[in-house]
């Protein structure tokens, strides 16, 4: 036990890891938010949603965050107290502004909108302008599934990537997310249309590692294997080429465009403290049993799950996965063993829990 209760427990000599249980990280990263001007009940979704993507692996997506958000609040870009605004424009299409509040905020509140339409007119939509960056998408398919909807999640996002043919960045890493209730598995996917997370390359220059050549150029236009090079001045890469290229303008399209925000590169980046993000968001819920009963369409989910698993496997595979499979067993085995962290990700966070007076994360 650490000082201040929270439970970690160092892993051998050969394993920099250390883990922490979810619980005491919900309660750190709650403390935090709230400490910087967060109302407790805003504070509570949003440690949820980060400590979710840790729980399923996307560790890009997670506490780590904490640290770039406190800097935004820090330097005035990023309203702590801010209730983003929702307005109905017809009766299954809503307007959310962001009002520059954490982007978890609207889209939870587009996204119950939606969801509250669909269950009326079978299908709702939310819109939502100057927002932020809202973490791992899955967490928002998560509240539909939970809801039993099927939905569609797109955002848009700082310039990352370079179009087809360009060589500078201009189009984020904007994932592609979509969900839909099954039985034994819901289907989950959740993907950028890089060759990689852009957050990926964040996590391998924090914990000082190097990324795999292909993920980007380094500002020469080189293929490097180092993410700060990657970063400073260099450019992700599309995965497969034009059709990436064509998937990151199609979600500045539906989620810049469309909702007044930023666009065609001019979102700010989260890590940038200077100025305002103004993301945008494009959420839609569709009921799924409109021409057949819940349960019906459930067992068709389960009937394509198991089509998929039990695919006959190329040389070398072991196990088929459906998509979203792989973050449900990682979230049920890191529910076991805790969340596992290197020394520098708790050092960054205990400097920001230090910085408002609430218990750190230490052994």
């Amino acid at each position: 036990m650490s000082q201040s209760g929270t439970s970690l427990t160092q892993i051998s000599p050969l394993d920099d890891k250390i883990y922490v249980k979810a619980p005491d990280a919900l309660k750190c990263i709650k403390a935090i938010l709230a400490g910087n001007g967060v109302p407790s009940e805003n504070a509570a979704l949003i440690a949820r949603c980060l400590i979710a993507a840790d729980l399923r692996g996307i560790d890009t997506h997670g506490m780590n965050r904490i640290p770039s958000y406190m800097e935004r609040i820090r330097q005035g870009v990023l309203n702590p107290e801010a209730e983003p605004i929702l307005k109905q424009a017809t009766p299954v299409v809503h307007h959310v502004d962001g009002q520059n509040a954490f982007g978890f905020l609207a889209a939870h509140k587009g996204m119950a909108a939606a969801i509250e339409s669909a269950k009326t007119f079978g299908i709702g939509m939310a819109s939502i302008a100057h927002s932020n960056h809202f973490g791992m998408s899955a967490w928002l398919i998560q509240q539909a599934l939970d809801a039993d909807m099927m939905s569609l999640v797109f955002t848009n996002s700082s310039p990352a990537l370079p179009v087809w043919g360009g060589k500078s960045k201009l189009m984020g890493v904007s994932p592609i997310a979509c969900g839909a209730p099954g039985k034994d598995r819901p289907f989950i996917l959740d993907m950028a249309p890089s060759i990689a997370a852009r957050g990926k390359i964040y996590k391998a220059k924090r914990r000082g590692e190097k990324i795999p050549l292909g993920w980007a150029l380094d500002a020469e236009g080189r293929p490097t294997d180092d993410p700060a090079a990657a970063l400073d001045g260099g450019v992700m890469l599309p995965m497969g080429g034009p059709k990436g290229s064509a998937l990151s303008i199609m979600m500045d399209v539906f989620s810049g465009v469309l909702s007044g925000s930023a666009f065609a590169g001019h979102v700010t980046n989260p890590y940038d403290p200077s100025k305002s993000a103004d993301v945008g968001h494009f959420l839609v819920a569709i009921k799924p049993d409109l021409f057949m009963s819940l349960e019906e369409f459930r067992d068709r989910m389960q009937y394509l799950y198991e089509r998929v698993v039990g695919s006959e496997k190329a040389a070398g595979v072991e196990r088929i996965y459906f998509p979203g499979e792989l973050e449900i067993l990682a979230q049920e085995e890191r529910e076991r063993t805790g969340i596992p962290l290197v020394q520098a990700e708790i050092d960054a966070l205990n400097t920001e829990a230090k910085r408002v007076g609430v218990d750190p994360l230490t052994i």
